[in-house]
């Protein structure tokens, strides 16, 4: 062999044992890129009231007193801290996310090189990045299922890591769960299996030092409860604790029995087929891996884990059997560690001398082609469309493009002082224009669902409506702004009609006219015009002397 041959035998092995890293590097680079192009993509509902609730953090006012909603305050506190570093804008906001998601990328990679081997950790950490990225489950988002996994990887990953301390690791464990939690109240299914996971520990543990098995598990316990306690004790010195306790443990105990196993069944594989869809590779790889995990076909350093995190992420997506998009991202993360390990082994299904010799080979070809899958079918979302045209593109007839617009007449005709009120779910308004809510209702959902809090919560907001008085009145019309239930009471909607009548002049028509087309119409022109669509907005100013 010539020398030539042997520099070149040399580089092709250096090349092929960095190709993984190659690879990893590329895919990552383009996920960070669309997040990037896509920072200013309108807010949605869930994220509007995050950002508005954290908007009113920043002021020093504390959560159920100008918002109303049956979720935890966790996740508003880190739009707020984003918010404060980034600034009070959509792009803040997805700058913020873009770090919850690169975090989670770095976690994904760590918990897999644990369990598995590096190898199977470079494929799954970036196929958490494709898969966490896709609008099938509407990964431009700031959803708190983002920051509900952040946590959850951050205690698992202490969980398991090896220290001199363990009791220290255990407790840092423990309030990252509890943070998790106050996330998304999701997060309470994969906390319970954190706390399995340390009791099976601590009885299998022969260790003479007992003490310090008992006091890991206690403190972990402590950690998980402090985040919990800390907001209780928030809510009890604001004077909000009843409304909290009414939304967060009351209401929130009638939602999840709202859908039947019927309509769960439905919205599971309804979501779950857009995300086959558009996934469908690396889903299966990720049926692959679970195959060689289950047949024992690869090395894994605790088997019992794997197969706990497995089910107790599927179980995380379950409360209430509603199945959103957006809450698949709790089993992302599952499903990546069996991706890379699905990828980096498959080939040990084929035995045969002439396929062992494409082994080096396989997971790199693999892996292109199911990222290069996912790439060129959302191609026009990550590479060509604006994000005003991609938020419409996924929410359709939604008003999250021209909340925009309104907001900004009203903030830009108003003063600070001003109050107005939203007769929508459409919270991104009051965080785009500044302005406080002249009720804490600021979804329509809890008032129109068929529980047995809906007409005292339409009694309530229609009081606080009236004592406010606000200057803007906010009209969505939208099927999904309000979605009605078959025994909704329609108390609220003829209050609204003679109220708005007798107080307030119309200013402003918004008609969303097909997938790219909004017609916006101010002051006289509004008054008179009348929507082509069935979907608009219209805007009220309190008459003068009123």
């Amino acid at each position: 062999m010539t020398v030539n041959d042997e520099l070149k035998k040399q580089f092709y092995e250096r090349l092929l044992t960095n190709l993984p890293y190659i690879l990893m590097f590329t895919v990552l680079s383009v996920a960070f890129y669309v997040r990037i192009r896509l920072l200013s993509i309108p807010l949605e509902r869930d994220e509007g009231e995050y950002a508005y609730i954290g908007q009113l953090l920043l002021k020093g006012i504390p959560p159920f007193t100008h918002a109303y909603t049956m979720k935890l305050p966790g996740t508003s506190v880190v739009y707020a801290f984003f918010m404060f570093l980034f600034g009070q804008t959509p792009t803040g906001i997805h700058a913020g996310l873009l770090i919850v998601n690169g975090t989670c990328i770095y976690l994904v990679y760590l918990l897999t090189k644990r369990l598995f081997d590096s190898s199977s950790a470079i494929y799954s950490c970036t196929s958490y990045a494709v898969l966490s990225l896709s609008w099938s489950v509407l990964g431009y988002f700031a959803h708190a299922t983002q920051f509900v996994v952040l946590f959850a990887l951050a205690g698992f990953e202490l969980l398991l890591r090896p220290s001199k301390n363990p009791e220290y690791m255990l407790f840092i464990s423990g309030i990252s769960f509890g943070l998790a939690v106050t996330m998304k109240q999701h997060a309470i299914i994969l906390l319970i299996y954190a706390a399995l996971y340390l009791m099976r520990g601590a009885w299998k543990n022969h260790s003479s030092d007992k003490k310090s098995v008992l006091m890991g598990s206690f403190l972990f316990l402590l950690g998980t409860i402090i985040p919990y306690s800390l907001i209780v004790i928030w809510m009890i010195r604001s004077g909000s604790f009843t409304d909290f306790w009414l939304w967060t443990v009351q209401y929130a105990r009638e939602y999840t029995s709202l859908a039947s196993l019927t309509s769960g069944c439905t919205f599971f594989t309804d979501n779950f087929g857009k995300i086959l869809k558009i996934q469908l590779f690396l889903w299966l790889f990720a049926g692959l891996g679970f195959v060689l995990f289950c047949l024992k076909k690869i090395c894994c350093t605790d088997r019992f884990f794997v197969s706990g995190f497995l089910a107790f992420s599927f179980l995380s997506i379950c409360p209430g059997l509603y199945f959103r998009p957006h809450y698949f991202i709790l089993l992302l993360p599952a499903v990546s560690l069996m991706t890379g390990v699905g990828i980096n082994h498959g080939i040990t299904f084929f035995s045969s001398a002439k396929m062992a010799r494409f082994s080096n080979f396989m997971p790199p070809f693999l892996f292109i082609m199911a990222t290069s899958s996912c790439f060129f079918l959302e191609r026009d979302n990550f590479f060509v469309s604006s994000p005003l045209d991609v938020s419409r593109d996924i929410y359709t007839e939604c008003p999250f493009p021209e909340a925009l617009q309104i907001a900004n007449y009203i903030k830009n005709n108003s003063s600070p002082e001003d109050t107005i009120a939203v007769l929508g779910s459409e919270p991104e308004i009051y965080f785009y224009a500044d302005r406080l809510s002249a009720t804490g209702h600021i979804y329509m959902y809890g008032l129109t669902e068929d529980q047995p809090y809906a007409e005292r919560m339409q009694k309530q907001m229609i009081s606080e409506i009236e004592v406010a008085q606000p200057r803007y009145i906010v009209k969505v019309f939208e099927s999904s702004s309000w979605m009605l239930g078959k025994s909704t009471k329609q108390y609220i909607f003829d209050w609204e009609e003679r109220y708005v009548k007798d107080f307030y002049d119309k200013i402003g028509a918004v008609d969303i006219i097909g997938a790219r087309s909004t017609l916006y119409f101010w002051g006289e022109k509004a008054r008179s015009y009348r929507p082509i669509s069935r979907s608009f907005v219209t805007i009220y100013k309190k008459k003068d002397g009123m």
